[in-house]
């Protein structure tokens, strides 16, 4: 796993140890409601779910264990971050960073990300026009770009990645190779990686291992190197190979 990815779990993981020490206005068993155009200083739950309204300006940490976060449209917030739960992000958000251990972090058209985007199991998504300025990563779960763009890298292990509607990667795609210590049934499947018309990769494939790797003709890639080439590639003119 790469450091970024073990960054992310870790700080995501100190989430646990930090519900067994009382905060103030801190929920326990509690889901919170942060009011649409509202202001607040963070929030922090064991086993709820924290919910941003519309357009609502958060300057602390939002952290929950058991539950879900949801960031609603036009909403500026610091870090957001669970254990156990999906992150659900509007559209035109403005955030320093996403992180969960098990769960779906999905990113509204025209947000923008400033930080790192990190799940452990978990897919990661990006609409249209989404920014995330620096890396994005995860362990097992897709990573789609639907349009969006990503400032870093993208990292995963055995997750597949798919560029479509003329996304943008600034840095690498690195699909790494699993430790021993990581070994499971879904090493024999090959991962998938699809870069769909008219998508970027300014920096290149970094392939450990093998995997099943379509470029579009149409699209533009700084090479593919590692345990395959450009060679491997199937090129396909369609939207889909």
């Amino acid at each position: 796993m790469s450091k970024a990815l073990l960054k992310s779990a870790f700080t995501v993981g100190l989430l646990v140890l930090l519900m067994s020490v009382p905060v103030y206005g801190a929920s326990v068993n509690k889901s919170i409601k942060i009011d649409a155009g509202s202001e607040s200083d963070g929030a922090t739950s064991v086993n709820g779910s924290i919910t941003v309204g519309d357009g609502a300006v958060v300057t602390g940490a939002l952290r929950t264990v058991n539950g879900k976060v949801r960031i609603g449209d036009d909403a500026r917030i610091e870090e957001a971050g669970t254990v156990n739960g999906g992150l659900t992000v509007g559209e035109n958000v403005t955030a320093d960073g996403l992180e969960t251990v098990n769960g779906a972090i999905s990113v509204g058209e025209g947000s923008r990300i400033g930080g790192e985007i990190g799940a452990v199991n978990g897919r990661i998504t990006l609409e249209k026009g989404a920014v995330a300025a620096a890396d994005i990563g995860n362990v097992n779960g897709s990573i789609m770009l639907k349009g969006g763009e990503v400032g870093g890298d993208i990292k995963t292990v055995n997750g597949s990645v798919n560029l479509s509607d003329e996304a943008t990667v600034r840095g690498n795609i690195v699909i790494e190779k699993p430790n021993s210590w990581w070994s499971s049934d879904r090493e024999s499947k090959k991962p998938e990686v699809v870069i769909g018309p008219g998508s970027v990769v300014e920096g290149k494939i970094i392939l450990e291992r093998e995997v099943k790797l379509y470029i579009s003709e149409s699209a533009d890639v700084g090479g593919v190197e590692g345990e395959m080439t450009m060679d491997d590639a199937v090129r396909f003119s369609g939207d889909r190979p």
